[in-house]
């Protein structure tokens, strides 16, 4: 059975995105995560007060036992940290996983607006991790970093998703939750053409790792041999519902309920 997702993340102690969330997604979506820890980080739902990165060595070690042991379906990347971290996952990408799909969130700055990303981060993205990426999954902001483009509007979204895919990326999806209306557009955009997932906007606060949840709900699909379009909607519409039936814990942007799809009989059929 299909199903095994390889996380390359940061670890968050209040269990609301990075590692903790990715694993809790990928279990939810019947799933198998393993990890590799890229940083240990103090923060909780009112924001990060330390980064504490690990040792290239010991990532580098991490990532080589689950491939050369439980192996990978899907690698899905979110925290990388530092350039020292950008460079080494992108090495072992290229020597060890070129055929196994990778699932790049480019997560730059928290939901609390910290910064999560050192110096020359978004250029090891854009210049050599975006090219060995399945599908990247950026925010309007991660992706006018990226590209360039001043993202106004939807048509800028589909544009900054080009700009993506010109860089090698089989596809982007372009996240429009920072953006103003009633309505949330997600947008896909492969050489093929373009997807617009829409979704009414939710009135809430709860939106920790709203970003690290979706990348890996599209990796768990993937890693299930979903075709994109069809794991990134399960993953939209999942996200969507864990927003909407969030426990409310914390005093500051609170996490999502992760295990909405866990049913009393077993079945973890979203």
């Amino acid at each position: 059975m299909k199903g095994r997702v390889l996380i390359i993340a940061g670890s968050d102690p209040s269990g609301g995105a990075g590692i903790q969330a990715d694993i809790k997604t990928v279990t939810a979506l019947g799933g198998y995560a393993a990890t590799a820890i890229t940083a240990l980080t103090v923060q909780n739902t009112q924001g990060v007060s330390a980064v504490h990165p690990v040792a290239p060595e010991i990532i580098r070690a991490q990532i080589e036992a689950v491939i050369n042991d439980i192996g990978a379906d899907a690698i899905k990347i979110g925290m990388i940290g530092d350039l020292k971290t950008a460079k080494l996952i992108a090495d072992l990408l290229e020597a060890r996983a070129k055929s196994i799909p990778v699932i790049l969130d480019p997560v730059l700055v928290a939901t609390s607006g910290d910064m999560l990303a050192g110096g020359g981060v978004a250029a090891i993205i854009r210049d050599r991790l975006a090219s060995l990426a399945a599908v990247i999954t950026p925010n309007t902001e991660e992706a006018e970093a990226l590209t360039g483009v001043a993202i106004v509007n939807e048509a800028a979204m589909i544009a900054a998703g080009e700009a993506l895919v010109a860089l090698g990326a089989d596809a982007a999806l372009v996240k429009g939750g920072h953006m103003a209306g009633d309505e949330v557009a997600d947008i896909l955009v492969e050489a093929s053409g373009v997807l617009t997932f829409r979704n009414r906007r939710l009135d809430t606060t709860s939106t920790h790792g709203t970003g690290c949840t979706l990348a890996s709900a599209i990796a768990t699909g993937l890693a299930q041999d979903m075709a994109l379009p069809l794991a990134a909607e399960r993953a939209i519409a999942y996200v969507h519902e864990a927003i909407r039936t969030a426990p409310g814990y914390g005093a500051g942007h609170g996490p999502l309920n992760h295990g909405h799809t866990v049913k009393e009989n077993g079945d973890n059929t979203p």
